[in-house]
């Protein structure tokens, strides 16, 4: 079935735009809502948020469809996205829904969905949710309107959670570091359980105004981690993106530590201890030198379609437990159901105060070849497939893998978050990754007009 609204991660776009609009949000909880009454009877439904103003509005209409629906709705306020997919496991709810757009900037949001497991809704849900999208809106009769309460105790539960996750004699008194929580949901959640467990702690981007998420700080922008690092002659930094679900690392001289780097070393340090269950599943983007690094070590790799929904079916598939992507979206399936940058955080830091080393001494094992990733902006109506389909661009990108040859690669993909070509080039250090990602870029430019 052809999607009309589902992306690859939920439903996402500009604020005041169909489909993000308050009257779509009310149609789309009714629909929610009686695909779930149909398959358990008297459902009930997680609402969280992340810090974006509109947040407000959207949670309102949700709730509102949802209660038309004869569902009950828990709200859980502003709260990262890892944090619904475990609470809906633990509440035992029909589903979990998270308002937010992620790294996008606060005038755009979105919806993603959570089954009852914690894990993505599964794509016979989602068609069955965009298929109920075109039936007449109905209310239940007045004694069978769904209820609504909120869940107090939510962030308290999580930040108990996340502390969990790693063993009970790991403590990080000493560990001096930076949090960055892009003016997003972690900012009331990662200060308490980083000290909690012992870190001094200093913030930047923990002030959410409802229109600063992602606003020049958080992992897409990990520049003013790094300076505040460098400044505070912090151990390291750590920065979330606004729900979350990414987390990226700044060691002590500010260099970055990004999901390939993470992955490399929860993988390498389980592997040593004999507790790595299979192998690793990374994307398409995923460095060229990890996927070496793990054959070198014996660790099997697979590469997933970009995005976090794609990494789990693969570690499902293969009945493995560790995955992520360059972003940042870590997924240990043996403690969480989903990307979570707080519990991936911690495991790289339980890892430092096992092994008594710095971030930049773990990663002495792993190097990476030079990868550039060139965003091509997509014009108005512009069809993305169509454009990689051109004659041109197939024609500039066998030139460029020629020029490569085995040593490097090209990967041309339309994002599915953002309306974007993102043209990558990776390869040995003495290639011109940097010219042919340009020239690549280019021509895609070019057949836009």
């Amino acid at each position: 079935m052809t999607r009309k609204y589902f992306g690859t991660d939920g439903i996402r776009g500009t604020v005041g735009e169909y489909p993000i609009t308050p009257d779509f949000m009310l149609k789309l909880g009714w629909a929610v809502g009686r695909v779930l009454a149909r398959e358990s009877g008297r459902a009930r439904v997680l609402i969280g948020k992340d810090t974006r103003i509109s947040g407000y509005m959207f949670e309102s209409a949700l709730e509102a469809g949802l209660s038309a629906a004869g569902v009950d709705v828990a709200l859980l306020g502003p709260m990262p996205t890892p944090a619904i997919a475990y609470l809906t496991r633990t509440f035992r709810a029909d589903a979990g829904i998270v308002i937010s757009a992620s790294h996008n900037p606060f005038a755009d949001n979105g919806i993603k969905f959570f089954s009852t497991e914690g894990t993505k809704l599964a794509d016979e849900l989602e068609e069955r949710i965009e298929a109920m999208l075109d039936e007449p809106l109905t209310t239940v009769a007045a004694d069978k309107l769904g209820k609504a309460m909120r869940i107090d105790d939510a962030a308290g539960r999580y930040i108990e959670f996340c502390k969990s996750t790693i063993p009970n004699r790991v403590s990080l008194h000493g560990l001096r570091m930076v949090l960055d929580c892009a003016h997003g949901a972690t900012y009331h959640i990662a200060p308490s359980v980083f000290r909690e467990l012992g870190a001094e702690v200093s913030l930047v981007g923990a002030s959410p105004d409802g229109l600063n998420i992602n606003r020049d700080v958080g992992s897409t922008s990990p520049a003013t981690l790094r300076a505040a690092v460098i400044q505070q002659s912090a151990d390291l930094g750590i920065a979330f993106d606004g729900d979350g679900d990414r987390v990226l690392m700044v060691d002590a001289d500010g260099r970055e530590i990004d999901g390939d780097d993470i992955l490399y070393l929860i993988a390498l340090d389980r592997h040593q201890r004999g507790q790595l269950v299979g192998g690793v599943v990374g994307t398409l983007m995923t460095n060229f030198g990890l996927a070496m690094a793990l054959e070198n070590m014996g660790i099997p790799f697979e590469r997933a379609k970009v995005g976090d929904r794609y990494v789990v079916e693969r570690l499902l598939a293969n009945d493995w437990q560790l995955g992520g992507e360059s972003s940042g979206h870590i997924v240990c399936a043996d403690v969480q159901s989903t990307g979570d940058g707080i519990v991936s955080a911690l495991q790289v830091l339980a890892i430092m105060i096992s092994e008594g080393k710095p971030l930049h001494a773990l990663l002495a094992g792993l190097e990476k070849v030079p990868q550039v990733l060139v965003n091509v902006r997509l014009t108005p109506g512009s069809d993305a497939k169509a454009l990689m389909a051109s004659p041109a661009v197939k024609d500039a990108v066998a030139e460029a893998e020629a020029e490569l040859g085995d040593e490097g690669r090209v990967l041309l993909r339309p994002s599915g978050t953002e309306p974007l070509i993102r043209v990558m080039v990776e390869g040995r250090a003495h290639l011109d990754v940097e010219g042919l990602a340009q020239r690549l870029a280019a021509q895609v430019e070019g057949e836009l007009g």
